[in-house]
């Protein structure tokens, strides 16, 4: 009988605990807090950023039914940003975003790591 592993798992929070630097008393953060991180996996370019929150936006293709033709349209989700990943996300960098349960009337996402800064693709 083969013995099934979580290493699939433990690679994500290995990856996700080299992002966040420091450490933070914030309950909503997925690596100090208590949140736990589940369902869909996005990545969009940051359009603003708060104080506990940043919001993403990314084309995605849908299909118009009338045209019989596919169409681009940006989404917009709102994820948590913790105290101890502020200072390393930017307006523009690429960041991955995890859904959570909800936090707030619009967010529902929690930061998970950033990807590359958007000074390098323009």
């Amino acid at each position: 009988m083969v013995k099934k592993t979580k290493t699939k798992k433990m690679e994500s929070k290995k990856i996700v605990k080299e992002v966040f630097s420091g450490t933070c008393q914030d309950k909503d953060c997925p690596v100090h807090g208590n949140l736990k991180l589940r369902g869909k996996t996005f990545k969009g370019r940051v359009v603003s950023k708060n104080e506990k929150r940043l919001a993403i936006e990314f084309e995605r293709m849908i299909y118009l039914r009338k045209y019989e033709r596919y169409g681009k349209t940006k989404t917009k989700i709102h994820a948590r940003l913790p105290k101890c990943a502020e200072k390393e996300v930017e307006i523009g960098d690429m960041v991955k975003i995890k859904e959570c349960r909800p936090l707030s009337k619009i967010i529902h996402f929690a930061f998970l790591e950033k990807i590359n800064s958007g000074e390098e693709k323009k």
